[in-house]
């Protein structure tokens, strides 16, 4: 069996084969359904088949992880991610291809969680931001990458599903060579006594400030992959540019995800959020006003994805410092449906938008969420997170 370390490192190379199975699912199924004229909202709410699954797995995840361990919940992730991603090119029906999106969502979420609360119970507290932000980095990866498939279509419609299963199967077989770990705190007894819900309803109190990033990331990554490639074609961009824009902002927020987590170590999770959301709202304003440009569109993803590619990461390292580890799991799991929430409003909200708005940039729609995200972190008071926090 392998070391912590070696461990550590195949935990980070399954959240990037997660980031890229999502990363080439959105951006590819949109185009696919556009090019075959699904309406804009149709082609929207199709997108948060992945999120639905997310959110329907997520009740049922704390439980199993705290009987059976981390290995088993990945390995059954794995399988699901990898068998729902072959099945694709098997039948194009609507309803099917929903279907399989929900399959994958459900597989990530076990996926995610089970690695993000392994990470983030084995981590140091000194070395919590850095941690979790090679997490991040992975993830960034897989999502850059990702949406580079769409180019296969050219060659055949199922070669980028048939290539993401393959690579799925790789990476998750390293898994058995990793000996298995149920997660333990001393609280452990209290917690298997007391009810999920109640838990649930402490961690929202102490954290729901720590949750609003992850929504914010979610909202902004399925957005942009599901419906700007979308919004892109109808303001007459080329496919092939709108596969070279999108990977733009997960490949920026690669450069600052490890200085941002370990900038947030030193000088606190909410200054570092607040400055990336206030820049965030900069560099999506110059997406806005600049949309028909094609160097203005990578200059602002690139921009946006240094600010605020990390809010996921960083919303994880905020919420581990304000829970005590006898919540942590629970935080862990309301980060991803707090994601997952996002995942779903952004491409509907989005579809809409396009629909009845034509003639308005939006790029406004991530504007306004991004805002509203500020100001409550602002509002938010630093006596109580100082009390909770570090």
């Amino acid at each position: 069996m392998v070391s912590a370390q070696t461990r550590f490192w195949i935990l980070i190379a399954l959240v990037f084969i997660s980031g890229f199975s999502q990363g080439m699912i959105l951006p590819l199924l949109s185009i696919i359904l556009e090019q075959n004229g699904v309406s804009s909202s149709v082609n929207g709410l199709h997108a948060t088949g992945l999120y639905v699954g997310v959110l329907i797995a997520s009740p049922f995840m704390e439980k199993p992880l705290r009987k059976i361990g981390f290995k088993p919940m990945i390995m059954t992730g794995g399988i699901l991610v990898f068998l729902s991603l072959a099945l694709f090119p098997v039948w194009e029906a609507l309803w099917f291809w929903f279907i399989l999106r929900v399959m994958i969502g459900i597989g990530d979420n076990m996926l995610h969680f089970s690695t993000q609360t392994w990470i983030t119970t084995t981590s140091p507290k000194s070395a919590r931001g850095k941690n979790i932000s090679f997490y991040g980095l992975s993830f960034g990866l897989g999502f850059t990458v990702g949406p580079l498939m769409t180019r296969l279509l050219e060659i055949h419609q199922a070669l980028p599903f048939l290539i993401s299963a393959a690579l799925s199967l790789l990476v998750w077989s390293t898994m058995f060579f990793v000996r298995n770990s149920i997660p333990e705190d001393e609280n452990v007894h209290n917690i298997s006594r007391s009810s999920s819900i109640k838990r649930f309803i402490q961690t929202g109190k102490i954290a729901w400030v720590a949750f609003l990033p992850a929504f914010g990331y979610g909202f902004l990554e399925a957005t942009l992959h599901g419906i700007f490639p979308v919004y892109g074609l109808r303001i007459g961009h080329d496919i092939n540019i709108l596969s070279l824009i999108i990977p733009f902002f997960a490949g920026a927020s690669i450069m600052t995800q490890i200085p941002l987590g370990v900038l947030s170590d030193r000088v606190g999770r909410r200054k570092i959020l607040l400055s990336v959301v206030s820049g965030g709202i900069i560099a999506f304003l110059i997406a806005a006003l600049f949309e028909t440009s094609v160097i203005a569109l990578f200059a602002s993803f690139a921009l946006s994805g240094m600010l605020v590619g990390s809010l996921y990461s960083l919303s994880i390292a905020y919420m581990t410092d304000l829970l005590p580890a006898s919540l942590l799991p629970a935080g862990n799991l309301m980060t991803g449906i707090s994601f997952g929430i996002g995942s779903l409003i952004g491409p509907y909200m989005g579809g809409l938008f396009i629909e009845f708005f034509p003639g308005i940039s939006f790029f406004y729609v991530i504007i306004l969420m991004l805002i509203l995200m500020l100001a409550a972190i602002f509002f938010k008071k630093d006596a109580e997170l100082e009390h909770h926090g570090n």
